[in-house]
């Protein structure tokens, strides 16, 4: 038995969205990271779809949800449900498209309406291996994730390069901000509040239960 566990055994599960403009490559990341595939011919996402993968992470099995929406505007009616329990994101542009980098702002304040303020967010460059094409550079990129206050990776889905990066590194931030908080809450006394090992572990109502009040009132 040692070394195998079964494909719903895992002790966190956690849900990551994939934002940004169409056609940035979201859902070729999406079935990189969970499938290993890349298709040059992939269709645009009509509404939403999902896909899981687990990871370790300092020795827990991390599953993450990531789930995946068109970028088009007709689309946006899907918001609150598909932001709702969110505790991670990958904000994703097109490094050879200036627009779609130009579109992270409205994203990035979106997504701040619809989720806790503690969600983890990566800021993704995406289709690196197009250097020739090029228009928004790593530094420009840089400059914004620092000013916001967010992870920064530009990855290649066709390539593969850092694509296992960004979603690792934005699911072991999760992972840390709720191990830490689960640590300090049985400090005070309520050690019941840590979790057995194995107990699945739903994030969104330990966020919800952090938020004051309704955040999306205009």
């Amino acid at each position: 038995m040692s070394g195998y566990r079964a494909e719903d055994d895992y002790d966190y599960l956690f849900k990551v969205v994939l934002i940004g403009d169409s056609g940035v490559g979201k859902s070729n990341l999406l079935s990189r990271f969970t499938r290993d595939e890349f298709s040059l011919e992939s269709k645009s996402t009509i509404g939403v779809e999902f896909a899981t993968r687990s990871l370790n992470v300092d020795g827990k099995v991390i599953k993450a949800q990531i789930w995946d929406t068109a970028g088009q505007e007709r689309y946006r009616a899907i918001t609150s449900a598909y932001y709702r329990g969110a505790v991670g994101a990958l904000l994703v542009y097109d490094v050879t498209r200036n627009p779609t980098f130009e579109n992270v702002g409205r994203w990035l304040r979106e997504l701040r309406d619809h989720t806790d303020p503690n969600i983890v967010v990566m800021l993704v460059g995406n289709k690196s291996d197009l250097r020739h094409l090029v228009a928004v550079s790593t530094e420009d990129g840089k400059s914004f994730a620092e000013k916001e206050s967010l992870y920064f990776m530009e990855t290649s889905a066709l390539e593969a390069t850092n694509v296992e990066n960004a979603f690792a590194e934005v699911l072991t931030q999760i992972y840390r901000i709720v191990s830490k908080k689960t640590m300090e809450t049985g400090e005070n006394g309520a050690a019941s509040n840590i979790p057995s090992k194995g107990e699945k572990i739903d994030v969104s109502k330990d966020l919800s239960a952090m938020k004051s009040g309704g955040c999306c009132s205009t």
